[in-house]
């Protein structure tokens, strides 16, 4: 659960270095309404600066709503997203994605981070006057959370595998204090735990960890935020249509926790959580590496309301690295313009689809193949981020395969979107839901010390999840309280 106990004396710390920095924090219902609920102030605030400028007035651009521009942008009543059209996917149904670019640094991440470290700040619990916050992460977690720690004045530790880009660490190098890459790939998340048990035995006190795979700000901050974000698209969009369900990459599990408010609201939808089938954890209990930077494997995240999951799709990490040529190289984007009939103005955009975010949209496609779904049927994903953070892929994938050409974006094309079956494509019976409910033990309670007892009311309590989901009000209600005694407008 979220944590709410006060401490007054740190928190009295935290208020004078907000107060120092002129810091105000956003509360959930402006970052899900910004458009209404943002002091006018800050607005006119906003208009002087670039999106992923490290200053205190960007944390009220953590919203879905930022107008899609690079400096001086406003916000608008609807998230930021995009319909791809049935000669980019492959198939009659209506693919709709939410666009992450247009949040700072890039990516959702930095709401996720935001949802983990306010909670913390707003009672006390964190004290950025002496403390050094540890973002633990495959990529833009710890991105998130080093740029909200340097709005802050706060020192922060980026802790990310060795083998993520390259853009990642540039970045991170420029904002994060220390940057740590622990081995391996996404795949390897164990190693980032334990470099943070490694930091904790060393550091104590002076830091605090805020990891994303157990901190349920992460779970709620997806459930308000982006839940109500893609609800109010599906209420302009639907029409006579149908809504069938959401497809998202495990990852920490933060996005699916918008699976639980769109279920809530749409009951018959179902929730789709990705993985690849080079790392089968929750298709079949496996392990292995793969190249879909950011999404987490070889375990089950703490927030993961498994219950509320009714398939596991796997796809080839090969199809995603295809789609990294065809949708970035020239002679690819020609193609699907005047070969194929994709619209120029869906061609123009597909830089805004991350390598994840284009496993998000593979996941549909399986999806609308099982269900056999037409044009009235809507299934909805989200781009985490954009191309801006994997160039350097590009380039080394122009170097191991040599120059892309129009036959190597047909053969992409037809093998890597034409031809996607519905293999790896699992819908959980109740004892299979439980099965990867399961899996949980082994890295939470054995290595990560959460108790027996908290693990059977996940799956056994009813009301342990919607309880969660409740603590908005109380959590906007410290956020005013901070903000009051701040007192910067």
């Amino acid at each position: 659960m979220i944590d709410l106990t006060m401490n007054e004396e740190v928190l009295e710390r935290a208020v004078k270095r907000a107060r120092e920095r002129n810091i105000l924090i956003p509360t959930f219902e402006e970052q899900k309404n910004p458009h209404e609920n943002v002091p006018e102030i800050i607005k006119e605030d906003l208009k002087k600066l670039s999106l992923w400028e490290v200053t205190p007035r960007n944390l009220f651009r953590i919203t879905w709503k930022n107008n899609p521009v690079e400096r001086g942008g406003g916000y608008q009543k609807l998230a930021n997203y995009i319909e791809l059209p049935p000669e980019l996917t492959g198939v009659e149904a209506r693919i709709i994605a939410l666009v992450g670019k247009w949040f700072p640094t890039g990516a959702h991440k930095v709401g996720a981070a935001f949802g983990c470290l306010v909670p913390r700040l707003v009672t006390g619990q964190f004290d950025p006057t002496r403390q050094k916050a540890v973002w633990p992460s495959t990529g833009n977690y710890c991105r998130g959370g080093a740029y909200d720690s340097s709005i802050l004045a706060c020192e922060s530790i980026a802790i990310l595998p060795e083998e993520m880009s390259k853009e990642r660490f540039e970045w991170l190098s420029t904002v994060a204090g220390e940057v740590i890459a622990t081995p391996g790939s996404e795949s390897n998340v164990k190693e980032i735990y334990d470099k943070c048990h490694e930091l904790n035995a060393e550091r104590g006190d002076d830091i605090t960890i805020f990891n994303q795979f157990d901190e349920f700000g992460n779970h709620l901050w997806h459930y308000e935020v982006t839940g109500n974000a893609i609800k109010e698209v599906l209420d302009k969009e639907i029409g006579g249509g149908s809504y069938r369900g959401c497809c998202f990459t495990t990852g920490s599990a933060g996005t699916l926790g918008s699976g639980d408010f769109l279920k809530e609201h749409y009951p018959t939808s179902f929730i789709a959580a990705g993985e690849s089938v080079q790392c089968p954890t929750l298709y079949m209990n496996g392990f292995g590496a793969h190249r879909i930077e950011g999404i987490g494997d070889k375990h089950v995240p703490w927030v993961h309301n498994v219950r509320n999951t009714d398939f596991i799709v796997a796809i080839d990490d090969v199809d995603a690295m295809n789609w990294v040529r065809l949708f970035n190289e020239p002679s690819g984007l020609k193609y699907l313009q005047n070969d194929i009939g994709v619209p120029e103005n869906i061609v123009n955009q597909l830089d805004l689809l991350g390598i994840s975010s284009m496993a998000n949209v593979l996941f549909a496609i399986k999806m609308a193949k099982y269900y056999e779904m037409t044009s009235k049927d809507i299934i909805v994903t989200v781009f985490t981020d954009s191309m801006e953070m994997y160039q350097s892929r590009v380039k080394e994938l122009r170097e191991q395969f040599g120059q892309y050409e129009k036959i190597h974006a047909a053969i992409d094309y037809h093998r890597s979107i034409q031809s996607i079956k519905t293999d790896y494509v699992l819908e959980l019976t109740y004892l299979q839901k439980k099965r990867v409910h399961n899996l949980k033990y082994f890295t939470w309670v054995e290595q990560q010390g959460k108790t027996m007892e908290e693990l059977e009311r996940q799956w056994y309590d009813d009301s342990y999840w919607p309880s969660i989901h409740k603590m908005t009000p109380q959590l906007d209600e410290l956020i005013k309280q901070f903000n009051a005694r701040v007192n910067s407008l």
